[in-house]
């Protein structure tokens, strides 16, 4: 018995030649991703300049791409277990660098519209396809937690890069060219991917369960835009016949599961408890966070005067924090345990949104920049574990669909971050008392209330602006309070949910 284990444990610890300029080529999707994904803000004022969509158009232009990458990221990663995800990952790569061109070059807002939902298919191939490919690439339990720790470092320096290179562009050419950027880094990760990557699927699977996928989508998107519609607008009967659409497709995806003898995903995973922890704490993490990062933006362009290339540039410190957090948080998981690094990440975030909640429209940038290194040191240190528990947690035929299950859970939180904390940022800022002649569309935002200034005599827009401003940010510093309140709470119950988790060695 023994000596029929031996080849078995040897192949599972073989270390892959090659598998290092391997996981380059996952990094360089992993950047795709995340750059796309922070420079549709910084270009959303001249979109809507050039296209000039109506509201609710313009909100799907915004919302689309992650509606759709959040109601098939389950969906494609069982697909790639199924087919394989080296050819899923280079067919998803090359779908979006071709879709981001009609993104660049869209001439109405309908055509808009549908080229971000495209652009969400594509996109929603590329992560759990990175991250299962890292769990079948690397058989090392420490060199995988590193592995884990470049990539989750690649996606928080994406979202620095994003809007750095998007400000530089927006200053110095038209608003199509953010999308442009994309088409050098999927050339580059096809051609080489080509040649470095290795194939893997898994044996054993039945077809690809069309029902499945179809309930997927519309449960999650149901949900999410119930959620999103009752935040913006308040209860609805449309809101509500969604919501409830969504549960139950959700309902009867799970019931599906259960019964099926090869599932798109296998729902015995949230059995355990390690796995359920680590879903539950990135969730309620990207929930928390979301109010910042969704209006940081506007805060330093529209209340500090900073431009589009200065405000991407204040943002670093989150990303550089992430960065050096998760090319070591493996290490110290391992030293410690995870819970302790994973709660001390969390609680770390959730006292540096406390701090935000004293901001200010003058606040000097050394208080901000601070703060937003801490955030990126604790978010840096959490997702980078759970990542890792979450891919131990499963054996390597289900990486794709348990993937896709963290990624979900980042599209999802940060879909309810955006609509429950942006309702709070939004409804303190509608109520802001102007002086006499404040137009309605300056109550609407406070892009509104800038581009409204312009039109109104010199006096009453000083006034209205600053008034504006400060109810704005007084919006801002409540939902960071908030956000605060659930990453404490977050870190206390991943601090039981984790209990006993240790990552492999």
């Amino acid at each position: 018995m023994t000596s029929t284990l031996r080849p078995a444990v040897a192949a599972e610890t073989e270390k892959r030649p090659g598998r290092w300029l391997a996981l380059c080529v996952l990094v360089l999707a992993v950047l795709l991703v995340a750059v796309d994904a922070t420079v549709l803000g910084l270009a959303t004022p001249y979109i809507s300049e050039d296209l000039k969509p109506s509201g609710t158009q313009l909100l799907w232009i915004g919302d689309v791409y992650s509606f759709v990458i959040a109601g098939l990221l389950v969906s494609m990663g069982s697909l790639g277990d199924r087919i394989g995800r080296k050819k899923l990952l280079l067919l998803g790569a090359t779908a979006f660098g071709l879709i981001s061109v009609l993104n660049a070059y869209a001439t109405t807002p309908e055509m808009m519209i549908v080229a971000r939902a495209l652009l969400g298919v594509a996109g929603a191939t590329l992560m759990p396809a990175t991250l299962a490919l890292i769990r079948n690439i690397f058989h090392d339990p420490r060199e995988r937690s590193l592995a884990i720790g470049i990539w989750g470092a690649t996606a928080s320096a994406g979202t620095a890069v994003g809007p750095v290179v998007g400000g530089f562009l927006l200053e110095h050419f038209w608003w199509g060219s953010v999308f442009l950027i994309n088409l050098p880094v999927m050339v580059v990760l096809v051609l080489v991917g080509v040649r470095l990557l290795p194939e893997s699927r898994s044996a054993g699977h039945g077809p690809w369960d069309l029902l499945s996928v179809t309930l997927s989508l519309v449960g999650v998107i149901g949900v999410v835009y119930a959620v999103k519609e009752a935040a913006a607008h308040g209860p609805s009967g449309t809101g509500l016949a969604t919501g409830l659409l969504g549960v139950s497709a959700l309902v009867w995806f799970v019931r599906r599961q259960l019964t099926l003898p090869a599932p798109l995903l296998d729902v015995r995973l949230f059995r355990n408890r390690g796995f359920s922890g680590a879903v539950l704490a990135d969730l309620f993490t990207v929930l928390g966070l979301s109010g910042l990062v969704f209006f940081l933006s506007q805060y330093l362009q529209l209340v500090q005067g900073r431009g589009p290339f200065e405000a991407g540039l204040a943002e670093i410190p989150a990303a550089a924090g992430a960065v050096a957090a998760g090319l070591v948080a493996g290490r110290y998981a391992r030293r410690f345990s995870v819970r302790a690094v994973v709660s001390g990440g969390l609680a770390a975030v959730g006292l540096a949104l406390g701090t935000l909640t004293l901001l200010g429209t003058t606040t000097g940038y050394p208080v901000l920049g601070a703060a937003l290194l801490v955030v990126g040191v604790g978010a840096g240190f959490s997702f980078t574990v759970t990542a890792d528990v979450i891919l131990s947690a499963v054996p390597k035929d289900q990486a794709g669909a348990a993937s896709a299950v963290s990624e979900t859970a980042y599209e999802l939180g940060a879909a309810l971050g955006i609509a429950l904390l942006g309702s709070v940022v939004t409804g303190v800022y509608a109520g802001f008392t102007g002086p006499a002649g404040t137009p309605a569309a300056a109550r609407e935002s406070l892009g509104g209330a800038v581009e409204a200034a312009g039109n109104l005599p010199a006096p009453t827009a000083e006034a209205m602006l600053g008034a504006a401003r400060q109810s704005f940010v007084d919006g801002l510093a409540l939902a960071s309070g908030a956000g605060a309140v659930v990453l404490l709470a977050t870190a206390v119950a991943a601090w039981f949910l984790l209990r006993g988790q240790r990552l492999e060695t």
